[in-house]
């Protein structure tokens, strides 16, 4: 199954995500993994997480 996601909270459960910025692949791996290796991945998450908390 392929999902297409830009909320991290619809993602997160995944086996494998894939991380595309600006048209390349940014980084791979599960959300634990990604959040130890992928700065885009990581301020994304920080962003929207960020924004869940202010509501």
């Amino acid at each position: 199954m392929l999902i297409i996601a830009q909320r991290v909270s619809t993602i997160q459960h995944a086996n494998q995500i894939i991380v595309l910025h600006e048209g390349q692949m940014a980084g791979i791996g599960t959300h634990d993994e990604l959040l130890k290796t992928c700065s885009v991945y990581r301020e994304i998450y920080e962003s929207q997480t960020k924004e869940a908390q202010e509501v």
